[in-house]
């Protein structure tokens, strides 16, 4: 490894940063886990799941002697940790996240941390469920998973190792890339797809005939919308901290969608079974890479 790493605080033991201790306690048993935040009974079930080893509400405590801290809450309350710890951490402190959006991270890393923004590591494992907490943390959520880092040019090495191997420990692949073409790419391939499917699901709520749509909904209806069951707050944050580029993704995918409509009302066979094809051809060798 970079360093060695013998105590770790997570700040939000939800299913990321729960499923983060899991795996990289499973890698590594003899490291301690600490939890912090501001809900002390949260933490304390995280405790008694196994998740964490101990846990503290006094950020001074939590943070005493930790050599690395992950930050595991939404996108929309990451500046407000970045100034709660700011005090407490000592220099040689790395940070990282495991935030969905990076420029917003970013902005607000650079503005809080001052000097010690060379030791943040951005952060963002491409990996989840629609379930929420410490009780849905699991070991393997991370196997085969990749991890995007966005660290700048004045990032310590050092630390940009260290957050790689902690990631590659837990199973994840690790990939670099800017802040600007993570953001654009996780619109389009994660952002609009949670949007379409929070959009289609209250759409199809509030038909008169809502109870006979749901009750009849077949496996694909079930596949497609089951990403609405995440938590609405946290793709409130992500919506407005990745604004920009997920309003071009969703217009994009607007128009397309008008041409699909204009072809179905025209009746225009060719232009259906061309959309079709196409989106077959690339899901079919997306599934199989």
């Amino acid at each position: 490894m970079a360093k060695s790493i013998h105590k770790i605080c997570i700040f939000g033991v939800g299913l990321i940063g729960g499923s983060f201790a899991c795996a990289y306690k499973k890698a590594f048993p003899e490291v301690e886990v600490i939890g912090a935040g501001r809900n002390a009974k949260k933490l304390q079930q995280a405790q008694e799941l196994g998740v964490i080893d101990s846990f503290s509400i006094d950020l001074a405590e939590a943070l005493d002697g930790v050599e690395v801290l992950v930050i595991g809450v939404p996108v929309g309350s990451i500046e407000s940790v970045f100034e709660q710890v700011r005090p407490h951490l000592k220099d040689t402190v790395i940070i990282t996240d495991v935030g969905s959006t990076k420029s917003s991270v970013v902005n607000s890393a650079t503005k809080i941390l001052a000097e010690k923004i060379t030791n943040f590591v951005p952060g963002h494992p491409i990996a989840g469920t629609e379930k929420s907490g410490a009780e849905a943390a699991f070991a393997e959520l991370f196997n085969n998973r990749r991890v995007i880092l966005t660290p700048s040019e004045d990032t310590n090495s050092e630390a940009i190792g260290c957050v790689t191997n902690m990631w590659q420990a837990c199973g994840a692949e690790v990939v670099e890339m800017s802040v600007e073409h993570h953001d654009e790419v996780l619109a389009a391939t994660s952002h609009l797809p949670h949007m379409l499917a929070f959009s289609l699901v209250d759409t199809l709520s509030r038909m008169n005939d809502k109870k006979e749509i749901f009750k009849y909904a077949a496996g694909g209806f079930r596949d497609f919308t089951r990403i609405a069951s995440s938590s609405p707050e946290m793709w409130q944050d992500i919506c407005l901290a990745n604004a920009d580029a997920l309003v071009d993704v969703i217009n994009l995918f607007q128009s397309d969608l008008t041409r699909l409509t204009k072809a179905i009302e025209t009746g225009d066979k060719e232009t259906i079974l061309n959309i079709f094809s196409r989106a077959k051809t690339s899901r079919d060798k997306f599934c199989n890479e």
